[in-house]
């Protein structure tokens, strides 16, 4: 029944993300410009064991992709709000949670397929890695849109209009990716800044994607990012299928 659900919801908003091709390309614009024109730029930074520049801001924009797109997936919601979809749906005997994981693998589907394109272009650039290391990237892309974009659409069955969810959404997400080390490593900044960004969650999840960029798959930083990503995922599931089932009621 789950799984039928979930596949009835997902299905429905897959091919609403299809007839809008524009919007999918348009997702991946803004990576695609760090890429293009702040990638040149690393290029004599001297980055050690990291790798090349390539290999410390790509892992960095797959992951920015993943945080800004799935952190504003809540704003459709607020317009079925309005329209009165979302209560439509759930006076059906459809389940809470395929409610939510129906949405939620559409976002997921969508972001790693940008995120598949941005490493195309990244590889015609001069990105070097190994295959398994950008499947674990694309692994972790995954995981941190179904944790964003369940919290974006429980914070967004809270809210009403899309002025308030805006602000709050921006507010959450910028000191997130200053630090977490999205562009540049923390290691290269003040050790002040380096400590503060370590009560980040999303830090674990770049360094992770950066060591497997590498081909290092045995790191601390390997096992950290993959424990914060797949408990995140479990937690943010759990509170946005609660929120569900109890707003509004």
């Amino acid at each position: 029944m789950l799984l039928h659900d979930t596949a009835l919801i997902f299905g429905r908003y897959l091919r609403q993300s299809l007839r809008s091709r524009f919007a999918l390309l348009f997702g991946v614009l803004m990576p695609l410009l760090y890429l293009l024109f702040f990638g040149p730029l690393l290029t004599d930074l001297p980055l050690g064991e990291r790798g090349s520049s390539w290999q410390v801001l790509v892992p960095g924009l797959l992951l920015q992709l993943g945080l800004f797109g799935a952190s504003f997936a809540g704003f459709s919601i607020i317009i079925e709000k309005g329209q009165g979809v979302v209560e439509r749906m759930r006076v059906t005997p459809v389940s809470r949670l395929a409610l939510l994981l129906g949405r939620v693998l559409r976002d997921t589907t969508v972001f790693v397929f940008q995120a598949v394109l941005l490493v195309l272009v990244s590889v015609a650039m001069g990105l070097r890695a190994p295959l398994t290391g950008v499947l674990i990237g694309f692994a972790f892309v995954a995981l941190l849109t179904v944790s964003l974009a369940s919290l974006s659409y429980a914070l967004a069955m809270r809210m009403s209009t899309p002025q308030t969810f805006g602000p709050t959404i921006n507010a959450l997400t910028m000191p997130s990716m200053l630090l977490s080390g999205l562009m540049l490593p923390m290691t290269l900044g003040p050790a002040w800044l380096d400590v503060l960004s370590h009560f980040m969650p999303f830090r674990y999840l770049v360094d992770a994607v950066r060591d497997a960029y590498v081909g290092t798959y045995t790191s601390a930083h390997m096992l950290y990012g993959a424990l914060v990503a797949v408990g995140f995922a479990v937690a943010a599931v759990t509170v946005g299928t609660r929120v569900f089932r109890t707003a509004g009621a």
